[in-house]
């Protein structure tokens, strides 16, 4: 006996229009979010855009122009403020996106820390993350029924899924977990100390007299 299954050509479509609906959502919020937390790029292209729509073009791209020539005044004033508070900022977001957030829920699953009751799958929350130098910090909720070890044996799998040279498990609270990654070697490259900062050292100045 054979069974066949009839599709529901309206169920698919709005399957579609749900999916299409959702991603928009997703990305408008993605946008204000990030419109929040930079005001320094938001504000200026909020107003170049404002003063093109009702003075005219021209004076659009006259807000534009200062806004840049603003932000590369800034640049070359304070590297360190612009570092601290606009590009160190976007470069840490992007990068707690793009090595763990997008891949924490398959990560879990590979690793079998994902748990199923019924038809719901529950994933350890991903509580924070830390980028740094060369190494990144990222904490997670253990889920109930996790033991110690269902963390620590699988380190060298976490390190390996998010592409890191190596990873170390710690525990740092109740059912709080510390992953450190380990993405680059600080003493690979050598860091030259002037002569004259170290210990007991001083320039000795020229005893030369004159000729």
């Amino acid at each position: 006996m054979s069974t066949t299954t009839a599709s529901d050509p309206a169920g698919e479509a709005l399957d579609a229009l749900l999916t299409v609906a959702g991603r928009i959502l997703l990305g408008a919020f993605v946008i204000v979010w990030w419109a929040v937390l930079f005001p320094m790029v938001s504000v200026p292209a909020g107003l170049s855009v404002a003063a093109g729509w009702w003075i005219g073009w021209p004076a659009g791209i006259g807000v534009a122009g200062g806004a840049v020539a603003g932000m590369v005044l800034w640049r070359v004033s304070s590297p360190q403020t612009f570092e601290r508070w606009f590009t160190g900022r976007a470069r840490s977001r992007f990068l707690t996106w793009f090595r763990y957030r997008r891949r924490w829920t398959t990560m879990t699953t590979a690793c079998g820390l994902a748990t199923r009751d019924g038809d719901r799958v529950f994933i350890p929350r991903l509580v924070s993350v830390q980028i740094g130098d060369s190494l990144d910090t990222v904490r997670a909720r253990m889920l109930p029924g996790h033991c110690p070890d269902s963390w620590t044996n699988r380190a060298d799998h976490f390190a390996h899924g998010f592409g890191a040279q190596k990873a170390k498990v710690a525990f740092v609270g109740p059912g709080l977990v510390e992953i450190t990654f380990r993405r680059t070697d600080s003493l690979a490259d050598p860091v030259v100390v002037p002569f004259e900062s170290l210990a007991g050292f001083k320039t000795i100045p020229s005893t030369r007299k004159a000729a």
